[in-house]
């Protein structure tokens, strides 16, 4: 059970016409009574990206250049785990698990991964990028309890399996809440940690006399908890439900992470100004043909109201991109990383920090590891 697999993706033909079929027959909705993203994804926007998806959209190309940087399957604890894994030319190069996130895929990590294992200068990395339990290509666990805990020590036993004896890992968004199980388990072999996505909390103080930073934080929470956090009330309660529409309808899909697009990343009023249709649609048919909609909304069940505050005694570090969704002060941080090694606030970039500046984001791990090696 513990064999390593090269994976090679050969989606049938079949699977990508009946992709055409029901985007062919889709039954749209009416136009929203308002000019923009107010009450979700637009009508228009989303009938031009699925125009795209059905009539330009190339999903061979994808599957070639994934094909083409290695791709492997191992069960770990029952679920088979989807993961790349692409190894520097050099010698020295220092092994990294990163991690994605909802409603990511490692797609977000494609434009950063050469730059991670080939620099021009400075720390060269063995990238292994995993798909998470549920998600794309990875299997679906068939029991409860595969929370961000258990993936965190899935991917220790993954770094194992390929033989590193020291490696470090980085995450955003589930990604984040994975690599942060990891900083506090601190298994055997693991030097540190860096997200881009850091997890902490105000205390009372903060409350009371909150710091410009802290106000900021505070504005962004309240905007995500009143706007923003339907998807997550439904994915943490109700995942099987929304699940049906998300599996079966790709329009529907399209829709539902589409918006996060729009809604997540550093741009001036369009999801295109930081994210190609490419990419977008190469992501979303993570979702689709893996038929993933329903199990990857299984996390948010799983883990979404049950993230503690434990403690990170190893090093980390953390980047900061100004259109974070939910920015934490380095304040509340330090509480949480007791060990903070690299700090530094990004001049642009999003949520998706690695798929949205995969330069400013693959300096910023080789900054930050070089201070834990």
């Amino acid at each position: 059970m513990s064999e390593i697999r090269e994976f090679v993706l050969d989606i049938r033909d079949t699977a990508l016409a009946d992709l055409h079929l029901r985007l062919d027959i889709a039954r749209w909705p009416e136009k929203e009574p308002v000019e923009d993203w107010s009450q979700g994804t637009p009508l228009a926007e989303l009938q031009e990206l699925c125009r795209y998806w059905r009539h330009d959209y190339d999903w061979r190309r994808c599957e070639a250049r994934l094909n083409a940087m290695g791709q492997f399957k191992t069960e770990i604890d029952g679920v088979e785990i989807h993961f790349l894994h692409v190894r520097s030319s050099r010698e020295d190069a220092l092994p990294l698990v990163i991690t994605h996130g909802w409603p990511g895929s490692v797609v977000e990590f494609l434009e950063a991964i050469p730059l991670l294992t080939e620099p021009e200068e400075g720390v060269a990395f063995h990238v292994v990028a995993p798909s998470l339990p549920g998600f794309g290509f990875s299997g679906k666990p068939a029991v409860t309890g595969w929370g961000i805990e258990r993936i965190g020590a899935a991917w220790a036993e993954l770094m194992h399996r390929l033989g590193y004896d020291r490696w470090v890992a980085q995450g955003g968004d589930w990604g984040a809440a994975v690599t942060t199980a990891i900083g506090e388990q601190a298994p055997q072999g693991c030097l540190g940690i860096h997200i881009n996505m850091p997890i902490g909390r105000p205390g009372p103080d903060d409350l009371a006399n909150p710091s410009p930073a802290e106000l900021k934080a505070l504005g962004a929470l309240q905007h995500y908890q009143e706007w923003d956090s339907g998807y997550s009330k439904e994915q943490s309660t109700r995942p099987q439900t929304i699940g049906y529409g998300l599996v079966d309808s790709p329009v529907g899909l399209a829709g539902w992470i589409f918006e996060k697009m729009w809604a997540w990343t550093d741009n001036q009023g369009s999801p295109f100004d930081a994210l190609s249709k490419d990419t977008i649609l190469d992501n979303i048919m993570f979702y689709w043909l893996g038929a993933a909609g329903a199990s990857s909304a299984r996390l948010y069940w799983e883990s979404f109201a049950k993230i503690g505050d434990g403690k990170v005694a190893i090093p980390s570090g953390v980047s900061l991109f100004p259109k974070e969704i939910l920015p934490t002060p380095r304040k509340w941080a330090e509480r949480r990383y007791t060990n903070l090694a690299y700090w530094n606030d990004m001049d642009r970039g999003g949520h998706f920090a690695a798929w949205e500046q995969p330069e400013l984001f693959a300096k910023e791990l080789q900054a930050c590891f070089a201070q834990m090696v």
